[in-house]
């Protein structure tokens, strides 16, 4: 069975947002329409954030990766912080970062 994943975040004002997605994604890979670009994660993994201001402020979402670390390291280095760090009973570690509008998008890692 193949996977693949399409996560939404909607934010209030797509222009104004835009920024700080690009801090803590890089570049878009693609732009769906004037309120609306993707990020391509991985193949068949993808984050789209859209101007949808009744529904901004209200998603979460968590992406593992394979280098917490580095990536967290390249995020901060491109000016933003994380608002969260935890790590759970099993090792498991979490970083969340909020964007202007309150929308959660943590990185997930496995025990160092």
């Amino acid at each position: 069975m193949a996977l693949a994943m399409f996560a939404e975040i909607h934010v209030r004002d797509f222009e104004a947002s835009k920024p700080w997605y690009v801090k803590l994604l890089g570049e878009a890979s693609f732009v769906a329409h004037d309120t609306e670009e993707v990020w391509e994660l991985a193949e068949n993994r993808s984050i789209a954030v859209e101007e949808r201001p009744d529904h901004a402020g209200h998603s979460a979402v968590t992406v593992f990766v394979d280098d917490l670390d580095a990536l967290v390291e390249e995020i901060v280095s491109r000016g933003i912080e994380p608002t969260n760090r935890e790590t759970d009973d099993n090792g498991v570690r979490k970083v969340t970062f909020r964007d202007p509008d309150g929308n959660e998008i943590g990185f997930g890692g496995q025990p160092r």
